[in-house]
C-alpha cells in the first residue's frame, strides 16, 4: 500500500500480539499476526521481523517500550486502545482517505466471491494436498482430505470440488474445461501461481499458512 509507511506505535500493537499466550514471536502466518497485518496493511513476515526486533530489543526505542508496558498488561491495553481510537482503525475507509492501496496479500484472506467462505489460502492448502493424493483419492472418505477439511473447518465434499476443479487445471490430467464457474476461475488463479512450483516449496509455504486456522 501505497503511502503508509511504519509508525513507532505500531510497536505496542506488536507487543500485545507477542505478549499473548504463549509469550513469544509468532509465527508469521498465524491469526493474530494476520489480523493485524491486514488491519495494518503490512505484509504478515514485516511484522514477523519487526516482531523479532521487538524480542530482542534491538534499539534504545524498543527497550523503553518494553520497560514500560511489559510488567502492566492494562496498562499497554488502554495504550493500544487509545492508539486504535485516535487512528481510527475502528473506521478503516476513513483512516485511509487519500491513501491509494495496492492490496497484495490481503485478498488471500478474503473470501473468494461466488464461493464463500473459500478464500485463495485455503486453496493453496488444498492444492498442497492435492499433489499428494491420486484422481481415485481425492474423495470425501480420504483421511488427509478429512483431515483438512476438519482444520479449514469445511465439509470434506467442498475439499473434493476444489481437487476436481484443479484437476482440469492439472496438465498432466488432459481434461476438458468443464461450463466455467466462480470456483473453477479461483483454482485457475492459484493454480498459475502454485501449479508449477516446486512441491517442496509449496508445501513449506501451505505448512506456514496452516497456522493461521490452528
Amino acid at each position: 500500500m501505497k503511502g503508509v509507511q511504519w509508525n513507532d506505535d505500531y510497536w505496542l500493537l506488536l507487543m500485545q500480539v507477542y505478549l499473548h499466550k504463549p509469550v513469544g514471536v509468532k509465527p508469521v502466518y498465524s491469526k493474530a499476526m494476520v489480523t493485524l497485518a491486514l488491519e495494518l496493511h503490512i505484509h504478515p513476515q514485516t511484522l514477523f521481523n519487526k516482531m523479532c526486533s521487538l524480542a530482542n530489543l534491538q534499539t534504545p526505542r524498543l527497550e523503553r517500550i518494553w520497560q514500560q508496558y511489559v510488567g502492566s498488561p492494562s496498562r499497554l491495553a488502554r495504550a493500544v486502545r487509545l492508539l486504535r481510537e485516535m487512528r481510527g482503525f475502528s473506521h478503516a475507509d476513513a483512516f485511509y482517505e487519500g491513501v491509494e492501496l495496492n492490496e497484495t496479500f490481503e485478498r488471500d484472506f478474503r473470501p473468494i466471491e461466488g464461493c464463500e467462505p473459500l478464500t485463495p489460502v485455503m486453496l493453496i492448502l488444498i492444492l498442497d494436498v492435492y499433489f499428494r493424493l491420486t484422481p481415485n483419492t481425492m474423495v470425501a472418505k480420504t483421511p488427509e482430505v478429512i483431515q483438512l477439511a476438519r482444520l479449514l473447518g469445511i465439509h470434506p465434499e467442498t475439499v473434493v470440488d476444489v481437487m476436481e476443479s484443479y484437476q482440469y487445471c492439472d496438465p498432466y490430467l488432459n481434461r476438458p474445461f468443464p461450463t466455467p464457474t466462480p470456483l473453477l476461475a479461483a483454482a485457475q488463479r492459484i493454480w498459475l501461481r502454485f501449479g508449477n512450483s516446486n512441491p517442496v516449496q509449496l508445501a513449506s509455504y501451505a505448512s506456514q499458512l496452516s497456522e493461521y486456522f490452528h
